[in-house]
């Protein structure tokens, strides 16, 4: 019994078609994205009248531009300066205790027995897996116990609870890290500290990287828990400044015409202003993040 040959040119036909069908979701996701970021951009270009009635894509001019800043420099007496600086002191300030713990917090899952060690890195995983939203009532409650509600304390020290940069940090060091080494440093008389600060650290920079920007970016864009947090103004990071901004806007707000009130392409340049920073700590660290991206893809 023979069988038939595929016709010719049919296994052809179904490749073109499934790289077109690709192609095409590709295209359409693309636009979906860039099509807003381009338009945003271009926004804080224009006068408000010319981002109304002009071309939504046709580039405005520096002029414009300059315009826009200096109105969003004098909104409330250069009140986005102040958030911009907030939003520094906050993220860093968590970064630099998620650091500090959640280094030696994976070290230690990795490398030691302990009682409890299971139950700690399954409770780890279940607090990583829950809503930060949900935790801020909570941490409200007990940060109000404590006095710290409306200091910067009150959004530092929640943010630099990074449970997913211990995990991150432990799945390095349990896969990547050659144990031999660590070993034989013991054997040369190097305490668990040495060992820790002298051989794992530097070969955990891709991670420690890794685990630095997550933590920067999710400080930086938190929104809910500073809004609880902090009852003034004045200790507003950029992403709750934002708010301020559209209620001062009228096409958003029509009660906020005023001297106060803002115009869309300044609202449009201070979204734009307050995403750089994260985009300009991204291109710099571009290269150890996809160091550590891949750094537990493969075993000892």
């Amino acid at each position: 019994m023979t069988m038939a040959n595929p016709r010719p040119g049919a296994g052809a036909a179904t490749g073109w078609a499934g790289r077109t069908i690709v192609s095409v979701v590709v295209a359409v996701f693309v636009l979906f994205f860039a099509v807003p970021i381009v338009w945003l951009l271009l926004a804080t270009t224009k006068s408000a009248r010319e981002l109304l009635v002009g071309h939504p894509f046709r580039p405005g001019s520096i002029g414009d531009l300059a315009a826009n800043w200096r109105e969003l420099l004098e909104f409330q007496d250069g009140a986005v300066t102040a958030w911009i600086g907030n939003s520094a002191l906050y993220a860093l300030g968590a970064l630099a205790i998620t650091l500090v713990v959640s280094i030696p917090a994976g070290y230690a899952l990795a490398m030691t027995e302990f009682r409890f060690r299971r139950p700690l890195l399954v409770l780890t995983l279940i607090v990583m897996l829950m809503p930060n939203t949900a935790l801020v009532l909570p941490i409200f409650l007990e940060l109000n116990v404590a006095g710290l509600i409306g200091s910067p304390l009150s959004v530092i020290l929640p943010m630099s609870f990074f449970p997913f940069g211990v995990y991150l940090t432990y799945i390095y060091f349990s896969t990547s890290l050659p144990r031999d080494l660590l070993a034989a440093a013991r054997i040369d008389g190097c305490t668990e500290l040495e060992v820790f600060t002298r051989i794992a650290l530097p070969l955990a920079t891709p991670v420690v990287a890794l685990v630095g920007f997550f933590s920067f970016v999710q400080s930086w864009n938190n929104f809910f828990l500073p809004f609880v947090m902090l009852p003034s103004s004045d200790g507003y990071p950029v992403q709750v400044g934002l708010t301020a901004l559209l209620a001062s806007t009228p096409a958003f707000n029509p009660s906020s015409a005023g001297t106060q009130s803002v115009q869309l392409p300044t609202l449009a340049l201070a979204t734009v202003v307050s995403v750089l920073p994260v985009l300009i700590v991204f291109l710099f660290a571009q290269r150890f993040l996809v160091a550590g991206m891949t750094a537990g893809g493969t075993k000892e």
